[in-house]
């Protein structure tokens, strides 16, 4: 079908314009556009699901990981642990690697000398010539309190002391040193600024030392346990 326009001027010249049938145009169009439109929309549809489901998935992993110390020691019985279990079953045996035993937050982990590069493994033995079970003095072990590891599991390994805040007056602490197994009371809990260092200073009364960043991080206080033979 043709349809005739004219200008409706009277001094200009009427010509003919053809078009095609408007309607045929029209669905072509849509047809062209729809196609274009849908193959668009279906690349960046699968581009975002992707980038969605990889955010999600990390976030969450993230989170898990994040919160896997918080997690893992919710149900802690004090009295009766892995640790505790462990302490039942070696106490007349001879303890060739020097540990440390918290039964109240279920912790047992060897301690070392060295550099801070220890933390990353393990507890560290700070200033070994401060003091030691055997010799009496100030022995003093420090270790992660919230250190995020690869997985959630290494965090929770990378975290012994996590739970340090939750150690009351009266529990008790064993330490294996030199092949000897020693035992000890906490009598003291506090907490002091990064740079207090007299809690290393060596002490004429034998005496155990803890100590841990808060959970507010490196350059906030630390958590403090001290502790003394049974």
């Amino acid at each position: 079908m043709l349809h005739e326009l004219s200008s409706l001027s009277p001094f200009a010249v009427s010509y003919p314009i053809i078009i095609p049938h408007s309607s045929s145009i029209t669905r072509r169009a849509a047809i062209i556009i729809s196609v274009k439109i849908k193959r668009t929309r279906t690349a960046k549809d699968y581009i975002i699901l992707g980038i969605a489901l990889t955010l999600l998935v990390g976030g969450g992993y993230l989170l898990i990981t994040i919160f896997s110390p918080f997690f893992a020691t919710q149900f802690i019985d004090p009295k009766n642990n892995e640790t505790t279990k462990v302490l039942q079953k070696t106490t007349d045996e001879f303890h060739p690697e020097n540990r440390i035993y918290i039964p109240a937050i279920n912790v047992n982990i060897p301690y070392k000398t060295g550099g801070a590069e220890v933390l990353e493994l393990t507890a560290w033995w700070r200033k070994p010539e401060n003091g030691n079970p055997k010799e009496g003095g100030n022995f003093i072990v420090a270790a992660h309190r919230f250190q995020i590891g690869p997985t959630p599991q290494r965090t929770i390994n990378n975290s012994p002391f996590y739970n340090i805040n939750k150690l009351k007056v009266g529990d008790s602490i064993t330490v294996d040193y030199d092949g000897k197994r020693y035992e000890y009371s906490i009598y003291d809990i506090y907490k002091v600024k990064p740079d207090a260092i007299e809690i290393e200073e060596r002490t004429d009364q034998p005496r155990l030392t803890l100590y841990s960043c808060s959970l507010g991080g490196s350059f906030d206080k630390r958590e403090v346990i001290i502790a003394v033979p049974k």
